[in-house]
């Protein structure tokens, strides 16, 4: 099977006379992902993740029909997963480790802690600011899927602190893993993908590098 363009293909658009970014990763069939996305968001077979740039005081109240629009202009069929973010896409950060590949983009304007006192947004929330893809060469079970986006976002908080910042993240983070489906030989998958099994220790220091050299640049 072959591989996603692991780091993705940064595209450029016009949107009301502003020149925006795109990431698309042109994934192809026989591939699942589980991700938090604002469109194609859960787990399950998607063609192409598209991590698309917005304007800052995004006023659109239909993202995931924005990001339709923009994946119909690639030419991008078939079921997939769009992020949102108002950070810079052009400034995305890449890291391997040993067959696991991890993009973000960091955008650490507005950020804070997950457990605070404010209450919860009603209605859409603002563009989330870092966004983590994450593609693995082997077929994951489904708890291995949910156990890795946990992976991710540790090691996200990790790289956050390690690089100096007060937070564990912007309100509106997402994340993405996408893994080839499962066949005769694998079976289900691989069934665990926390940070000290072999492939959720690979995903976490990926995440952890892209994050943290995302962050460095913003801090």
């Amino acid at each position: 099977m072959r591989l996603p363009e692991q780091r993705g293909e940064l595209l450029t658009r016009r949107e009301d006379g502003r020149e925006l970014h795109h990431l698309v990763w042109r994934l192809g069939p026989g591939w699942r992902v589980c991700s938090s996305a604002v469109l194609g968001g859960g787990i399950g077979p998607r063609d192409w993740i598209l991590n698309a740039q917005v304007p800052g005081g995004y006023p659109r109240m239909d993202p995931d029909r924005h990001l339709a629009e923009i994946a119909d202009a690639e030419q991008l069929t078939g079921p997939g997963a769009g992020l949102m973010t108002a950070a810079d896409v052009t400034a995305y950060t890449v890291a391997a480790d040993e067959g696991v590949t991890a993009t973000a983009t960091c955008g650490l304007g507005v950020r804070g802690w997950a457990a605070a006192a404010a209450e919860g947004a009603v209605g859409p929330p603002r563009p989330g600011t870092v966004n983590i893809v994450v593609t693995l060469p082997v077929p994951l079970s489904d708890a291995a899927l949910v156990n890795a986006v946990a992976t991710a976002t540790e090691a996200k908080v990790q790289a956050l602190l390690d690089a100096g910042l007060d937070c564990s993240g912007t309100p509106t983070d997402s994340v993405c893993i996408a893994v080839p489906g499962p066949s005769a030989d694998s079976g289900s998958g691989e069934p665990f993908a926390g940070p000290r099994s072999r492939w959720g220790a690979r995903l976490a220091r990926a995440v952890h590098a892209a994050v943290l050299e995302g962050a460095l640049r913003e801090s």
